[in-house]
């Protein structure tokens, strides 16, 4: 029985398909979480949703901004970009009952393996939050997308405020600024203020920011954490912090990490596995 992570499809179907028999996955033996933006910008986004839907409770899935950005355009609240590619989708004979899939999915995942656990996000995580608080925010947002008024939220989801995490904050601005920090963020401050424009590598912060996860002192650092969301960065294995955005729609590779149990030290023996965008 394999644990396997994919990092960002983004529409890539084919690049999955390949991946997933390179690892020869078994949904009766296996399972796969997939870290998020599983739709938009590739070719065949309608392929991928169907594929993991057919995989059953052997996939998981969390959500990206990609992924939120789809919904919210399936609900009339926003126009696609240019470059979107979620057309298929939303011309797709079974389109509701993909997107009710979709939107029944995680923001965060907490997996124990060998009594560690792993934190499983799209993009990253405040340093004010202990791994256990990321899942229980998450949760928040995931019972309001998965209710009846999840139109409502979605409205109100786009927005670079509040920048910071506050205990106190309530209602949409509380939901945003998680949404934000999961599905969006890659550069904040030592207090936890969260910069939204900058898009390169590791080693280009803006001055006063930094990598979320180099932020000293941060609260869930002795949680190994996967994410994906930052394709500048490609694979990147530090500190028990893995990033798995190869950047596959952009030409890059599709990538998998079998987790093959935890390490005495802390952190987990793993395996990659990538194919390329195209064959």
């Amino acid at each position: 029985m394999a644990l396997y992570l994919i990092g960002d499809i983004q529409g890539c179907n084919d690049a999955l398909g390949r991946l997933l028999d390179t690892v020869a996955f078994s949904p009766s033996r296996d399972t796969v979480v997939l870290l998020g933006d599983l739709v938009n910008r590739g070719p065949d986004n309608v392929g991928v949703v169907r594929r993991l839907m057919a995989l059953g409770g052997s996939a998981h899935s969390l959500l990206g901004n990609h992924d939120l950005h789809l919904l919210a355009i399936a609900q009339g609240i926003r126009i696609p970009h240019r470059g979107d590619t979620v057309q298929d989708v939303l011309n797709a004979p079974d389109r509701e009952g993909l997107l009710n899939w979709l939107r029944h999915q995680h923001l965060a995942l907490l997996r124990p393996i060998d009594g560690q656990d792993l934190l499983m996000v799209h993009a990253g995580v405040l340093p004010q939050w202990t791994a256990q608080q990321t899942l229980a925010l998450a949760s928040e947002v995931q019972t309001v997308l998965r209710g009846p008024d999840y139109a409502l939220f979605l409205s109100a989801m786009y927005g670079n405020t509040p920048d910071q995490w506050n205990d106190h904050l309530q209602g949409y601005a509380r939901l945003r600024i998680i949404v934000n920090a999961l599905t969006r963020l890659r550069f904040c401050s030592a207090d936890g203020t969260m910069e939204f424009t900058a898009k390169e590598g590791a080693d280009e912060s803006p001055p006063g920011y930094m990598p979320w996860f180099e932020v000293p002192q941060r609260r869930s650092a002795n949680t190994p954490i996967a994410f994906g969301h930052w394709s500048s960065l490609g694979f990147m294995d530090q500190h028990h912090v893995v990033c798995l955005d190869t950047g596959c729609v952009w030409g890059g590779c599709l990538s998998a990490l079998e987790i093959q149990g935890a390490k005495a030290g802390g952190g987990f023996n793993h395996r990659l596995i990538q194919v390329p965008c195209a064959p």
